[in-house]
């Protein structure tokens, strides 16, 4: 296994790395909506979704695989009366149309609007 670090995406807030690589797979932690060059958030779901989807974009190119390798997502928003913004922003950076789960949860960490994990293969 080995552990993916990147400076062009956050670094991790708690006990967890960015991503793992293992087996062909790259597994990426979740991704807040933080700019990764001055920690803020942006307002509103379609920045903050620009946001968790670079950054993934970000780990997985640093494990040398892309969104164009990703065969699963989880995404988490916490409205989901954000749903249709939220795949609007997500459908530019995930064309090849992974599997995905995308639900609603009471809080995200940093107060942020939506986040974005995934497996890829290398």
């Amino acid at each position: 296994m080995t552990v993916i670090d990147t400076k062009n995406a956050p670094g991790a807030i708690g006990p967890y790395s960015q991503a793992y690589e293992a087996n062909g797979f790259v597994f990426t932690s979740g991704q807040l909506p933080v700019i990764p060059e001055t920690g803020a958030i942006p307002e509103g779901i379609a920045a903050q979704a620009e946001w968790s989807c670079r950054n993934v974009g970000a780990i997985l190119a640093a494990a040398g695989s892309g969104l164009d390798k990703v065969v699963k997502t989880t995404c988490f928003l916490a409205d989901i009366a954000d749903f249709a913004a939220f795949n609007e922003v997500y459908a530019k950076y995930f064309t090849s149309k992974p599997a995905r789960s995308c639900f609603a949860v009471k809080d995200l960490p940093k107060g942020a609007l939506c986040e974005v994990e995934a497996i890829a293969v290398k």
